[in-house]
């Protein structure tokens, strides 16, 4: 175990981890489904770097927009992105803990993005830390607790959605740690060297 905070997410050659209108009904947005087909049509190299960032996850930060569209029935189920890990919030409100379907699984936190790492250390003990969606990797990485960037690249343009590197304090420097290809995408993985 490394005990680190990474972003994992896929994300399209020009930039963007969903497509424009993600809605519950649509998370991936209107068009963004090409994203993820990989993980449906998944070959062996696939398959591996999946099965190496899944296990040593102990603990997914996300976003509220992320919890919402994709948290239970028609989602996720009763648990998160990497099935029954437990999964730290980031949210200015918390929901009602009688919606939660999953309260064994999802924790809220609404003090900020240092609190929300701090729980999810906490919680993952000595896994790492997984972090989904683009908000969540934006606040971490500009507050400097963002230690790796996983991007599985895609090969698509989607022209339009919610880019995954907006809103950032500053350029960001990165070292390449390793790249996988496979026939339908390239994994990328990279180190932040640029601590805020």
């Amino acid at each position: 175990m490394t005990d680190k905070v990474i972003s994992g997410m896929s994300m399209s050659l020009d930039g963007f981890i969903t497509a424009p209108d993600d809605t519950r009904a649509n998370p991936l947005g209107v068009g963004g489904e090409r994203l993820h087909r990989w993980v449906q049509e998944m070959d062996d190299a696939d398959a591996r770097v999946l099965a190496e960032m899944a296990d040593g996850v102990g603990a997914v930060l996300m976003g509220r927009h992320s919890y919402d569209v994709c948290e239970g029935e028609g989602g996720w189920g009763d648990g998160g992105p990497v099935g029954k890990v437990p999964c730290v919030v980031l949210t200015h409100r918390a929901p009602d803990p009688a919606d939660v379907v999953a309260p064994d699984v999802f924790t809220f936190v609404t003090d900020g993005i240092e609190s929300a790492v701090a729980r999810a250390k906490e919680i993952a003990g000595e896994g790492d830390v997984g972090v989904h969606g683009a908000t969540a990797a934006q606040q971490a990485l500009n507050v400097g607790l963002l230690d790796e960037v996983h991007i599985m690249l895609v090969p698509v343009l989607l022209g339009a959605g919610k880019r995954l590197f907006d809103h950032l304090g500053g350029p960001v420097e990165l070292r390449r740690l390793w790249t996988r290809e496979s026939p339908d995408i390239t994994h990328l993985r990279f180190e932040v060297l640029t601590k805020r």
